[in-house]
């Protein structure tokens, strides 16, 4: 790599060796790998720490404003480790605690990596892992009892791969659907993460920073056939039947609408308008509304999960600082255990009020300060994590949704950066 030319005599501006792009790549654009693998987001940790050694090795290490409410955080998560009572729960706690590390590097890294990140490669490598995104979602929608056992359950010892969660992640299954079940329920596609949920969040964060990707490469190629991509995905998005996901988008729909009309940018509000109509063709074509209202009468998860906040939130009351460390059995029977059942009650029933406080905080500063962004590339972020803030409350976004929502805040926090290094006003804000 050619190194860089050193900072003109008295310049207070230092230029450091950029860093290199492939472990951010790696991450999203061979995720399908690290799924058939067997080991997911789990080998986020191991690339979080590759960045971390590329970040020390490099040296002057910059940190944005606002960061020490996350990093306050992370103190506070890990002091409620007194709470864990079993080695089982120990494990378990461990293993997050890498994922919010890794997050945070992950952050650090995108932050500081502003020479070779530049928002638009980073918008692309999130539009690749879309596409992967939308693809297990139709493996799911062809193929709902697809099964395939990882390598990851050839190594594992056999105390370890009988784990509950272990299991999910080394026989690898491409929708929640139970043929068994009581409640006679469609096949909902969750490809190429462990639940439905995920596939939903994960979709409705990301489907923002497509379209601002393809406000970047307008006039290319590659614009036309990204384009109908978004028509196209609607097809497994909308058979996950994934109610929170729908109200996310609608959200995000209704935001940058608003946005745009005070703005005054009447061709992008056209350009919205017409994919709200697509949408509206597909909702009406497919049998959507049919199967929804099916699912709502054959299942109780509204009332289900509205009795586990309670608990929730119950239960943390008994224990309000510290937490319990990690989720717990839930006292109703047949009820899944408390604190797995959306971010916020995670964080609350596992790290005490403190630290939900402080992780709820540091996703609306983010949100905050980043609503200053007018350029398109700018809105999708903030309009991201706008709809990370509302999804917490229902779904858990560890660890795909909180990485690209710590991606979207590192986006907009950092100063823009020519390709020396030096950096620049941000120009051309039009939304």
């Amino acid at each position: 790599m050619r190194a860089l030319a050193p900072a003109r005599p008295g310049s207070d501006v230092v230029l450091r060796q950029p860093l290199p792009r492939w472990p951010f790549a790696a991450m999203f654009v061979l995720f399908p790998a690290w799924w058939l693998l067997g080991l997911g987001e789990a080998v986020w940790i191991a690339l979080a720490a590759v960045m971390l050694f590329l970040l020390v090795r490099r040296g002057g290490i910059s940190f944005p404003r606002g960061l020490a409410i996350w990093l306050f955080f992370l103190v506070w998560m890990g002091i409620s480790v007194i709470g864990i009572d079993t080695g089982d729960r120990l494990v378990g706690f461990a293993y997050r605690a890498l994922l919010y590390l890794s997050v945070t590097i992950i952050f650090l890294y995108v932050y500081n990596a502003g020479a070779s990140l530049t928002t638009r490669y980073v918008l692309g490598v999130l539009t690749v892992f879309w596409l992967v995104i939308v693809a297990g979602g139709y493996i799911g929608v062809i193929f709902p009892l697809l099964s395939i056992h990882t390598p990851l359950g050839l190594v594992l010892p056999a105390p370890i791969s009988s784990n509950e969660m272990v299991q999910d992640m080394i026989v690898r299954r491409v929708s929640q659907y139970n043929p068994d079940g009581w409640a006679k329920l469609d096949p909902r596609p969750s490809a190429p993460f462990l639940y439905t949920n995920g596939w939903g969040n994960a979709y409705s964060m990301l489907l923002p920073i497509v379209i601002a990707y393809l406000v970047e490469v307008r006039g290319e190629r590659r614009f036309w056939w990204l384009l109908l991509a978004i028509p196209v995905s609607l097809v497994p998005a909308f058979l996950t039947l994934n109610r929170g996901m729908f109200l996310g988008l609608g959200l995000a729909l209704v935001y940058v609408a608003v946005r745009l009309v005070i703005r005054g940018n009447g061709k992008a509000l056209l350009g919205l308008l017409a994919l709200a109509a697509v949408v509206a063709v597909a909702f009406a074509t497919l049998p959507i509304a049919e199967r929804l209202t099916h699912r709502i009468t054959a299942s109780s998860s509204t009332e289900d999960r509205a009795n586990l906040y309670q608990e929730a939130f119950d239960r943390t009351l008994d224990s309000p600082w510290l937490g319990y460390g990690a989720p717990r059995p839930s006292e109703k029977d047949d009820a899944p255990s408390v604190g797995t059942q959306g971010q916020i009650w995670m964080v609350m029933f596992s790290h005490g009020f403190p630290g939900v406080v402080l992780f709820m905080g540091w996703l609306a500063w983010a949100y905050i300060r980043s609503i200053r962004e007018r350029d398109p590339a700018g809105l999708a972020l903030n309009t991201v994590l706008l709809v990370v803030l509302v999804e917490s409350l229902y779904y858990g976004i560890m660890t795909a949704g909180l990485a690209i929502a710590m991606i979207a805040a590192a986006l907009t926090m950092r100063p823009d950066v020519l390709p020396s290094g030096l950096h620049k006003h941000r120009l051309g804000r039009f939304v």
